[in-house]
């Protein structure tokens, strides 16, 4: 080791160090190149995947591109918000119509049908006693309406879905139910599946018990006095009773007034109705490939909104990311593969607007089906369900990606309302996530507005979809069916 053996006093010299790092460098690499020629395989695995420097490019234009921005600034401040079957949206689809063409897209067209409309009423809450005061709520969708004078009844408290669901049958006839289980905000939004529970199902099971109303603490992660609107359901045969959603701020003031021991009563008015069938409809675009039998990409997000903010992260940011990545496409020369990119018509109150896509688009071949539905904060991680013929896509999409921070997750059937009639007839897909640690604060709230977007990190959902569009417009591999799950 010459001058580096002579004892610590060498050692703490800076070019000794150097030396000897150096000598563990070759070491170490002189060890993994014999292990590259005994284990080959391992080798190939080890080798980087290459990025395509045209998607390359595309990726990191998309990072200065406010084209998204655009949109849903425009969609929000123009129409604001879309209720299912309101002029509103009528209106969001000539809006959507003009703008995509403007964009450069072809093949631009509404696709209507009509849709069973809910539509909200009067809507007030209020303690009676034992302490007086207003309460912030909002009627769920499908709710059924209060009389005109509202009802005046004695509240029964369930902590949670599981607590409602093991109430004898009958003991709430004359009541008012009241569910307070509480959302925690997690990445990837899987608590909405388990706590959404209490308002797609809680109202169904508070019928079924004999309640003459029920209220649930809104589902979601903040503490504000915003309530999150959303649809819920009742089984055929079982009458629609009054269903509203609180805030949470008052969620957990009423759990308190009722731990203190004495009987709350609640004065509840709800006034909405069902008004038959109306016009809705899909906003279709295209940016057409070469090879028809190459089968469609199919894109997008939803053009309607609840009615209590202006649907800027609920959807306008999902159409909106998707049209500016599938605008980059277009603009950077021919591909071989279709990309459409649908403005679904209806999404909150049911999925109607993917249904009505899946059967009027039966006949064609889809190669991959995906949306964007979940906000507009970054894409931390993407997934795919991909058949065994395509699976070097998946390793291509994790190299672009990963230099804009998304990493490659576990193999999973594509996810969102809009997209899942097409997925489920076995097209394949992707999912580029979003976080979700802060968009259900805004969910369905009033604060769903465009403040909530942070340009930046929408520019970055851009970016992701606009690679992970290049890799596909282009895949040299047959992107055929996948199993289909049951």
């Amino acid at each position: 080791m010459g001058a580096c053996s002579d004892g610590i006093a060498n050692w703490q010299t800076t070019g000794c160090r150097l030396r000897v790092f150096s000598m563990i460098k070759k070491a170490i690499l002189t060890g993994l190149a014999a292990s590259a020629l005994t284990f080959p395989a391992f080798a190939q695995r080890a080798a980087p995947v290459p990025v395509d420097p045209t998607v390359a490019k595309l990726r990191d234009t998309a990072l200065k591109d406010d084209v998204a921005w655009d949109v849903v600034e425009g969609l929000t401040t123009e129409i604001g918000p879309r209720p299912d079957g309101s002029p509103q949206e009528a209106r969001a689809r000539e809006w959507a119509v003009a703008k995509l063409k403007s964009l450069g897209f072809r093949n631009v067209h509404i696709e209507p049908y009509k849709l069973d409309t809910w539509v909200r009423g009067l809507e007030s809450g209020e303690v009676v006693s034992p302490f007086p005061q207003p309460l912030r709520l909002t009627a769920l969708g499908n709710s059924g309406a209060t009389p005109p004078e509202g009802l005046t009844l004695p509240v029964v408290y369930f902590p949670s879905l599981a607590d409602l669901r093991a109430a004898p049958d009958g003991s709430l006839t004359g009541k008012i139910a009241f569910v307070s289980n509480s959302m925690q905000p997690t990445m990837d939004g899987s608590s909405y599946g388990s706590q959404g529970q209490a308002r797609r199902a809680g109202p169904n099971i508070a019928a079924k018990k004999g309640a003459s109303g029920i209220v649930i603490r809104s589902i979601g992660t903040d503490h504000g006095r915003g309530p999150h609107a959303g649809v819920t359901n009742f089984e055929a045969g079982v009458t629609p009773i009054p269903a509203a959603a609180l805030s949470v701020a008052d969620a957990e003031n009423l759990e308190r007034m009722v731990k203190r021991g004495k009987p709350v009563m609640l004065h509840l008015l709800l006034t909405p109705q069902r008004v038959g069938l109306r016009d809705s409809g899909n906003v279709v675009a295209e940016v057409p490939g070469t090879d028809p039998a190459a089968g469609v990409i199919l894109i997008g997000g939803h053009l309607d909104s609840w009615d209590l903010g202006t649907g800027a992260i609920d959807d306008g940011a999902g159409v909106a990311i998707t049209t500016a990545a599938a605008k980059l496409l277009m603009e950077s020369g021919k591909h071989r593969r279709t990309i459409r990119v649908v403005w679904f018509g209806d999404e909150e109150t049911g999925g109607f607007g993917g249904e009505a896509y899946a059967k009027a688009h039966a006949g064609e071949r889809h190669a991959i089906a995906a949306e964007s539905d979940f906000g507009a904060d970054r894409v931390w991680r993407f997934q795919t369900n991909l058949p065994d013929t395509a699976r070097g896509i998946a390793d291509r999409l994790a190299a672009a990606l990963d230099p804009i921070g998304v990493i490659s997750g576990a193999t999973v059937r594509g996810e969102g309302t809009d997209v899942e009639p097409t997925i489920a007839t076995g097209v394949a897909s992707i999912n580029l996530n979003q976080s979700g640690l802060r968009y259900f604060d805004w969910h369905h709230t009033p604060e769903d507005t465009l403040d909530r977007i942070d340009p930046e990190q929408l520019r970055q959902n851009v970016a992701a979809w606009t690679a992970a569009l290049a890799i596909l417009a282009d895949a040299p591999e047959e992107i055929g069916p996948v199993p289909i799950q049951k």
